[in-house]
């Protein structure tokens, strides 16, 4: 079994396999991004660099293969450099907004697009328990508040703004006193962890990128601007364009932009336009701004011949995750949508009711 150094320490790895693993096996962090054990490697982000001592070169530890007596530098400043310019490439294409503008404007940091989820799906239990959860006193910051969410409300656009104020204090007006008597001071998120969070700008949108967002939303329906009931809630939370990032909270890229201390880029490479694509028969929803082209969604069916299944279209800088040029979007992942979901390190893929 080859041996290795990696920041000066000897590690004894096994024969065939990548830097990564031995790291991993010595507990040495090295961050990944496109690479899943069990999934073929690929190499695509290049956030897992390493330096190659012997030979003085940068490597992608999560393929390259160990080899007796290499000298591992996995922590120096100059490969920490080389990773945050990795990842600051990547945020430089990434046309997606981690919170929505309603949320980073509300000074209490509600969870507005969440509501609006809750509500439209009719599970009215957890609304009133998540608008409990987001009070820091006996009483909502609505009550008083102008109603900054609604002015930056991106459905303001198209027509009007959804009426988020009057559904919040709704919900909580339905919030029981038991549940008000047993409420913790400070159990929601601090105000301005949300306001510090990493979020990204997506900038100006074109008029036919303004109208992907509204695909999430029921344009039919009834609007309402007084709310009385939670059928009246629901309705007009239907509304909601959903223009949030549903993986806000568990999304690899964001978790290295922090991690790394990196502010987002307010240029944008755009390399293509805003499109949302929803598989109404299974739930599956493709956002490409916030894809990354891991190419894991596509590895991960790529045994799979039984259904169509997301592959890579158009070369070099051009090059997007879609449905194969043969097929409609509708017909894809009939049964692989939950795996598929679950490997995406961004938001970019997601359930529509999620």
């Amino acid at each position: 079994m080859p041996k290795i150094r990696i920041n000066n320490i000897i590690v004894e790895a096994t024969d065939g396999s990548t830097i990564l693993d031995a790291a991993s096996k010595a507990g040495i962090h090295i961050p990944v991004l496109c690479h899943k054990d069990g999934i073929e490697h690929y190499s695509s982000c290049m956030v897992c660099m390493v330096k190659n001592n012997l030979k003085n070169d940068f490597i992608p530890s999560c393929s390259a293969i160990v080899q007796e007596g290499m000298e591992i530098d996995a922590a120096s400043d100059e490969v920490i450099h080389l990773r945050k310019k990795a990842v600051e490439l990547l945020l430089s294409e990434h046309r997606a907004e981690c919170e929505a503008p309603c949320r980073v404007v509300c000074p209490a940091g509600y969870n507005i697009p969440k509501m609006n989820r809750l509500l439209a799906d009719g599970k009215v239990r957890e609304a009133v328990e998540l608008s409990l959860s987001g009070l820091d006193s006996r009483e909502i910051r609505c009550a008083t508040c102008p109603g900054y969410c609604e002015n930056a409300c991106r459905r303001k656009k198209i027509d009007l703004s959804v009426s988020i104020r009057n559904i919040q204090l709704f919900v909580f007006q339905n919030i029981g006193e038991n549940d008000l008597s047993m409420l913790k001071i400070g159990r929601r998120d601090n105000i301005e962890g949300i306001r510090k969070r990493f979020s990204s700008r997506i900038g100006h949108l074109e008029e036919s990128e303004l109208k992907e967002w509204i695909k999430e939303s029921k344009n039919d329906a009834p609007r309402f601007r007084e709310v009385n009931d939670f059928r009246t809630a629901g309705t007009e939370a239907e509304s909601c364009m959903h223009c949030d990032c549903r993986a806000a909270g568990d999304c690899r890229l964001r978790e290295l932009a922090q991690e790394f201390s990196l502010k987002d880029p307010v240029g944008k490479v755009v390399n293509s336009h805003i499109t949302k694509k929803i598989n109404y028969k299974t739930g599956l929803i493709f956002e490409n701004a916030k894809c990354i082209k891991c190419g894991l969604c596509v590895r991960v069916c790529e045994d799979r011949n039984d259904e169509p299944a997301l592959c890579f279209i158009n070369r070099g800088f051009v090059s997007i995750i879609s449905e194969p040029l043969t097929d409609e979007f509708s017909n894809i992942l009939t049964t692989q949508t939950d795996k598929v979901i679950d490997i995406c390190p961004t938001g970019a893929l997601g359930h529509l009711k999620d």
